[in-house]
């Protein structure tokens, strides 16, 4: 909370400073802008660095590079070395930090809860950010005021103390790794397979990034608000990210009763409505008094469905990949949070900041009516922690971890009268397979046995065939036994893995007891 509070009043100062440095609308909504893009470009990579590096230390590292740009920011606005391009930057450099720091932090929440918890979790943590955000801009008006914009960058920087001294005292009870780290270019294509093959983070994805858009109008544009439509300062700014903040709170305290009553769907249409109301409320009203319950309203739909997206992403998604689905989330919303922030800023550059409000309630409708066709998943109903009893297999042939391609051939023997349902089931197989890290996996039929169907899929080496395995997990368990019950009788499932090798390759898998120093597969620690 202290840090959200630091961030809030920062980003009071960057809003209402701009409005000092340029008359443009758009250029003011840019701020917004300048920093959700770095969450929108560099999320991902910030996700496999989550789920491969200590999470504590990537927050330490992210909280400190932070501090150091708000002093560089303080610094310079002191001296008015400030250009629009120049103010933009900076905010670009914190949103930076801010991508770093934020797949680790949302991680790091089912690190801290049981899984039955994480909604409440999530939620309190979403309400800790809007009580700041219920008193922070309130606050960050009143220091502008009284010190200028370079009062609130040096205040941000003193905020991340807090938070960091709770992460160096923070000593979380992490399991040793069984297997090596995986580089960051395949973590992050691990990442973006594991979404594309997931249909459920699919539309979690396409709806909040909907959302984002939509959504982004009212913040982005506050700062207009204030200045054009009640004719206000820096004061006048902050209190309606205040009334923002409250509305947020307000939200979060009632999210726990809503989903109870409702479903995760129904709760984001509630609060795609109350940002329709909201938006529509400060476009058209002049006065403070008008203004204030409207920004209430916007703030409770607001939190409503960004906590919603957030649970139902982490409650669709296994441990070991976590990090790196919360940061495609990321980047979705904040990429549609920056394209919206720019957009709406530039209608209502061309017309005006109540034309700008409407049509961003107008497109918040659309992305509420969008919940027929894309309805988000019941989430929390699949057993996602890992089987942790498929170790690595023996083999008679010696074999290292980087020792490959290998082809996986399984054998699978189905009565006629099964060919259906198994055809089914075998759909969801192959989408396991292939989100999991399986390539060109095909289903062949033997021609002289037709009962015999053979499924064949194809992975780089020996250590990527581990990681699929140690993958599975306890909800794909239902998969497997559904085609173990397809088969003939007293026919077992039978697994033949093979290397593959070209005519005349001499290589080290053939010699006994080939294997390399250091070879993580004959670590002892390993599972199994």
């Amino acid at each position: 909370m202290s840090s959200n509070f630091g961030g809030l009043v920062q980003a009071v100062g960057a809003s209402w400073l701009m409005t000092s440095l340029s008359d443009s609308p758009q250029e003011v909504a840019l701020v917004q802008a300048s920093t959700a893009l770095p969450i929108m470009i560099f999320s991902l990579m910030a996700g496999a660095i989550a789920d491969n590096l200590d999470r504590r230390r990537v927050m330490l590292f992210a909280q400190v590079y932070m501090v150091i740009t708000s002093m560089l920011l303080a610094w310079f606005a002191w001296n008015d070395w400030l250009s629009p391009w120049g103010l933009l930057a900076f905010t670009f450099a914190i949103g930076c930090g801010t991508a770093l720091n934020n797949p680790a932090w949302q991680a790091s929440v089912g690190d801290m809860v049981p899984r039955n918890a994480l909604p409440g979790a999530v939620a309190l943590n979403s309400m800790g950010f809007n009580i700041a955000r219920s008193v922070g801009p309130a606050i960050g008006g009143a220091i502008v005021a009284a010190a200028g914009a370079a009062g609130a960058f040096l205040t941000n920087a003193v905020s991340y103390v807090a938070l960091i001294a709770v992460l160096l005292r923070w000593k979380p009870d992490t399991k040793p790794r069984a297997l090596p780290r995986e580089r960051i270019g395949t973590a992050m294509a691990a990442g973006l397979r594991y979404v594309a093959m997931s249909p459920n983070i699919r539309i979690v994805l396409v709806r909040s990034c909907v959302f984002g858009a939509a959504a982004a109008a009212i913040p982005a544009l506050m700062p207009v608000v204030a200045r054009d439509l009640i004719t206000g300062g820096p004061l006048t700014y902050g209190i309606l990210l205040g009334a923002f903040g409250i509305g947020a709170v307000g939200g979060a305290l009632t999210s726990g009763r809503l989903r109870a009553r409702l479903t995760s769907e129904k709760i984001v249409r509630l609060g795609s409505l109350a940002l329709v109301i909201g938006g529509i409320g400060t476009g058209l009203s002049h006065s403070m008094w008008l203004s204030v319950p409207a920004l209430m309203v916007a703030g409770s739909g607001w939190v409503l469905a960004l906590s919603t997206f957030n649970v139902t992403v982490q409650l669709s998604t296994p441990r070991w990949v976590v990090g790196r689905a919360l940061s495609l989330y990321q980047m979705a919303t904040f990429g549609g949070m920056a394209a919206g922030a720019w957009g709406f800023g530039s209608i209502a550059e061309a017309d005006s900041v109540t034309t700008a409000l409407l049509c961003a309630a107008a497109l918040q409708a659309v992305g509420g009516v969008l919940g027929f066709v894309l309805p988000l998943p019941h989430s929390g109903e699949e057993d996602l922690e890992p089987l942790d009893r498929l170790g690595e297999p023996e083999t008679e042939v010696p074999i290292h971890a980087r020792s490959g391609p290998i082809v996986i051939n399984i054998e699978h023997r189905i009565a006629e009268t099964n060919i259906p349902a198994f055809m089914r089931v075998m759909n969801e197989r192959r989408r396991i397979c292939l989100r999991d890290g399986a390539k060109r996996w095909t289903l062949l039929r033997d021609l002289a046995e037709p009962e015999l169907w053979i499924e064949r899929y194809h992975v780089a080496t020996w250590l990527e065939y581990i990681r699929d395995r140690e993958r599975r997990t306890r909800a794909d368990l239902d998969n497997f036994e559904r085609i173990r019950a397809l088969h003939i009788e007293n026919h077992e499932t039978r697994i033949h893995r093979m290397i593959e090798r070209p005519v005349g390759s001499a290589s080290s898998d053939h010699i006994p007891g080939a294997r390399e120093a250091g070879d993580p597969m004959t670590d002892p620690t390993r599972a199994n």
